[in-house]
């Protein structure tokens, strides 16, 4: 039975007050919430916490938000979702507009660019440390894991970029592996609707004009971005940068640099992307769109979750895309890192990130804080 304590007015606010001063990434924010709301407040049960880290875990979506929505959605229902996901996502998506202005703005000034070269070369060690612990955490011990992970790691260093079609391919190959083909035709009728809600909607973004097209692509994204914001990486380096053009290499390394010096969900990088797209209404239809199927899963499938959240043909069609995603985002570390390290200093930042997050557990906010500082010193351009 949930608790009594804490009405919605409360849990609003206090995401409000999480998406403002919550670094660490979606692996702190989730234990921020569980030490907050379950354990010391009491706001939250310990089964309806499990349950929607649990949808977090099995559907597409960055993992914080999506927890996040689904404690909203276990307090009050639909309207209970939208407020917390609005409370959660609202400050980290004011921060990178006002970033994004300064970006576009003062972009030429070397205060600026300093604070890029420094920061995009600490990204790089971060977003290391992020793919071996989501690997670690991710793949496990089994063998066709692993293949799919290398394989998803190779295909996106060679054409640097990745199709979202082989993410649905790799959930096929491991649920026609992992499940007897007695049980699967026994169990398909269940299976197939599930694995429906984790396809991409169409091919490649409509034609039309930029702004339809900045929307489409994104809520695309955000139907593939599985347990961390990083995962969704490579997907829009594919788009952003390869496909449509929108941003060049270096702006998308700044863009995933302005999430890691904000607060909230990584995701919100989207929100930067957008702005240099198309301003404002670019930033806020991409932000929608990404963070769209997350909302939609947890209002549609948590009644039902309770019911079919162990079925075995679900967990392992995610198993195979949450390999495929990891793989995804682990090639996508060569490609990025060839756009930010490109001099002995920056090779020397990233090292020295990565360095300080292994051996020191240093916070992430402090290390793109000491990479600005060390920009400005060792900056030439």
């Amino acid at each position: 039975m949930s608790p009594i304590r804490g009405g919605l007015r409360d849990l609003v606010l206090y995401f409000l007050k999480l998406g403002t001063i919550g670094f660490g990434g979606p692996i702190a924010l989730v234990g921020y919430m569980e030490r907050d709301l379950v354990e010391e407040r009491g706001w939250i049960a310990p089964e309806d916490f499990k349950l929607s880290l649990a949808l977090a875990q099995l559907s597409p979506g960055p993992l914080a938000a999506q927890t996040a929505i689904g404690l909203g959605y276990v307090r009050g229902g639909v309207l209970g979702a939208t407020l917390i996901g609005l409370a959660f996502v609202l400050p980290s998506f004011l921060m990178v507009l006002a970033i994004g202005a300064a970006y576009v703005q003062f972009g030429g000034l070397r205060w600026m660019q300093a604070l890029f070269y420094g920061i995009g070369a600490a990204v790089i060690g971060i977003i290391v440390r992020s793919a071996y612990k989501l690997t670690k955490s991710t793949v496990g011990a089994k063998r066709l894991l692993w293949l799919i992970y290398a394989a998803m790691a190779l295909v996106t260093v060679a054409t640097r970029r990745e199709m979202a079609t082989l993410f649905i391919l790799s959930g096929v190959v491991a649920l026609l592996v992992y499940v007897p083909p007695r049980a699967l035709m026994g169990r398909m009728h269940a299976a197939l609707p599930w694995i429906g809600l984790f396809a991409p909607q169409g091919a490649s973004p409509v034609p039309g004009d930029t702004l339809w097209r900045v929307f489409l692509f994104f809520a695309k994204a955000g139907a593939f971005v599985f347990g961390s914001g990083l995962t969704v990486v490579p997907f829009l380096y594919g788009g952003v940068v390869q496909e449509y053009h929108w941003l060049t290499e270096s702006q998308f390394l700044d863009a995933i640099a302005v999430a890691m010096i904000t607060p909230g969900p990584v995701v919100i990088t989207v929100g930067f992307i957008g702005y240099l797209v198309a301003g404002v209404a670019g930033a806020t239809l991409a932000s929608l769109g990404v963070f769209l199927p997350v909302y939609l899963c947890v209002i549609l499938l948590f009644p039902w979750f309770k019911k079919y959240g162990s079925n075995p043909q679900l967990k392992a069609f995610v198993d195979g895309v949450t390999a495929a995603a990891v793989g995804a985002m682990t090639g996508a570390v060569l490609v990025l890192a060839k756009g930010a390290i490109n001099d002995v200093p920056t090779a020397l930042i990233a090292a020295a990130a990565l360095f300080a997050l292994v051996r020191f557990k240093t916070p992430e906010p402090l290390l793109v804080g000491a990479a600005w500082l060390a920009g400005l010193v060792l900056y030439k351009g």
